[in-house]
């Protein structure tokens, strides 16, 4: 396990496993294992592309790295559960590409906002969503199989959005809260519990659909149990 910085290599987040193995996203101080599952890239980019990295000046010469930063549009779809991050929203990246022996290694941090609603007061959420990842980048290959799990450079250009995509989705929260307390809606008449106070109930208060049958009543006898009412035709007891 190498590190950087004094920081493990483990904490950086996603990284590339083999096929069937699971991979670790850190993200704030939540823990994701989810299966390693991602395909080959095979289209070509544009180098002008935002999210696109241009290796010429360290490919296939291990151990050249070289690092950037900019901000780019957030694609479409980032979204899981009740967040999601804006389409063009702003995120600001911080990307290092390391030349290996097998391609090239992008490790990349990444800061996002993230919009949605509380899963408890449906209230509008603001959050800001700060992400680190890995991945290894390998050089195109004669006969590589395109289903094969992992991401591939095209040609001299990286195209850094399948793994970013990634990295997002399953950082965002799949119930954000508007605060870690939240109380909720009343379950009664629905109001937002953290602005109608501590104080809010409904007394005596009955369900609707369960008002008609307040009309049947029953007396009680003298150990306390119901006594029917009789039936003033047959002299019976009725329910």
């Amino acid at each position: 396990m190498s590190t950087e910085g004094g920081i493990a290599a483990w904490r950086i987040g996603l990284y590339r496993s083999p096929p069937g193995s699971l991979i670790a996203c850190h993200c704030a101080h939540n823990v994701i294992l989810m299966p390693a599952t991602h395909k080959t890239a095979s289209t070509h980019h544009s180098p002008q592309g935002p999210l696109v990295f241009d290796t010429r000046a360290i490919s296939r010469r291990p151990g050249t790295a070289l690092r950037e930063t900019r901000v780019a549009p957030a694609p479409a779809d980032l979204g899981a559960g009740m967040a999601r991050i804006p389409e063009g929203s702003d995120v600001r990246l911080d990307v290092r590409l390391e030349s290996v022996s097998e391609g090239v290694l992008a490790t990349v941090a990444a800061t996002a906002p993230v919009t949605g609603e509380c899963a408890r007061c449906l209230e509008p959420v603001a959050q800001t969503l700060e992400v680190r990842c890995q991945e290894l980048f390998s050089y195109e290959q004669d006969g590589r199989d395109e289903e094969e799990d992992g991401y591939s450079l095209d040609g001299d250009l990286l195209d850094l959005e399948p793994a970013l995509r990634d990295a997002l989705v399953l950082a965002l929260p799949l119930a954000p809260k508007c605060q870690d307390d939240c109380p909720g809606l009343c379950v009664e008449c629905g109001a937002r519990l953290a602005q109608a106070g501590p104080d809010h109930r409904h007394d005596g208060a009955v369900d609707p659909r369960w008002a008609v049958l307040q009309q049947f009543k029953t007396d009680t006898g003298p150990g306390g149990s119901p006594v029917p009412e009789t039936s003033e035709e047959n002299g019976r007891g009725r329910p």
